[in-house]
């Protein structure tokens, strides 16, 4: 039985923290273990520092991981939590993704200040996102939009809009809900047509690969449809090399013993698109988020992630 607190590594941020506490609540609660067992280790990533350009400029994904996991290499922390949709499909050695806590919604939220509703804002309006996939997919539905890098917490994206930086901004309404902002939203995206980040809405536990005690300690909490589904979304992800430079929607939906994926990539400038449409068993999870991931590759042609870069 360990003594001394697990500590557990997370961003500083509210919707961050608020992730991490979920996480060890659902610890505690599974384990019937007092709050003083765990530590919330709160570690600033280069991700956080630079805020003044898009992540595509600076490095991608692994900039709000890199600090984080350099301290569970080493032995500092015992297990981080994340994003999912924010982490990189290629780890460190000696690290994987060892749980899933159950999924919030995936869909997209727009937050609108001269209108509600995306379709709905004025000829030429400024909307921010510090996202490729949704400047993409917001240029697809209205290329008269002026689309702009917004980068920052929740909340200073909220108050850059209230301060008429732009008429618009988009948020994971799975955010707004951990952090019980829900009311600021005026419309929420059918992932239809509007397809979300793979793996939007899902929060990961890393931890070191053969740590068998974090193993057994994290395993009543994983969530093993967010699993399943998750599995098929980075794979797609992976088989396309996607990451914060790449506009990739995607999402999996389990019923049953099966599971079925829809996924899309598209150009910056949204106006060329290949979308995929598949099925399958869940035991085959994350073979159908590769297979996925290649055949849309394969009818896109190389010149289509030529232009991309």
């Amino acid at each position: 039985m360990q003594t001394k607190p697990f500590r557990i590594g997370t961003r500083g941020s509210p919707l961050a923290l608020a992730q991490a506490h979920e996480a060890r609540d659902r610890l505690m609660a599974a384990h019937n273990l007092p709050e003083e067992m765990f530590e919330i280790v709160v570690l600033t990533t280069k991700g956080d520092r630079i805020t003044d350009r898009s992540l595509a400029e600076i490095g991608g994904k692994g900039l709000f991981t890199e600090e984080l996991e350099q301290q569970l290499t080493s032995g500092e922390l015992d297990f981080a939590v994340h994003s999912t949709k924010d982490m990189p499909t290629h780890l460190p050695d000696g690290l994987y993704l060892s749980a899933y806590l159950p999924r919030e919604d995936i869909r997209d939220a727009v937050i609108g200040r001269t209108a509600p509703k995306l379709i709905d804002l004025p000829h030429g309006a400024t909307v921010g996102s510090s996202s490729l996939r949704r400047q993409a997919l917001i240029r697809r539905m209205r290329p008269d939009i002026n689309v702009v890098t917004f980068r920052g917490a929740v909340e200073t994206r909220l108050r850059k809009l209230e301060e008429g930086q732009v008429d618009a901004t988009l948020l994971a309404l799975a955010g707004l809900k951990r952090l019980g902002k829900v009311e600021v939203l005026t419309d929420i995206l059918d992932p239809d047509t509007f397809p979300p980040a793979p793996a939007q809405g899902a929060i990961c536990i890393e931890s070191r690969i053969g740590d068998t005690g974090i193993d057994d300690l994290l395993a009543p909490i994983n969530d093993i449809t967010t699993f399943d589904t998750v599995s098929c979304e980075r794979a797609f992800l992976a088989a396309l090399d996607g990451s914060c430079r790449t506009p990739i929607g995607g999402y999996a939906v389990c019923e049953g013993d099966l599971i079925r994926f829809s996924g899309l990539i598209i150009t910056p400038d949204g106006r060329s698109q290949h979308t995929v449409t598949t099925d399958g068993h869940r035991r085959d999870a994350a073979a159908l988020g590769t297979r996925a991931g290649q055949d849309v590759r394969a009818r896109a042609g190389s010149a289509f992630f030529d232009d991309w870069r």
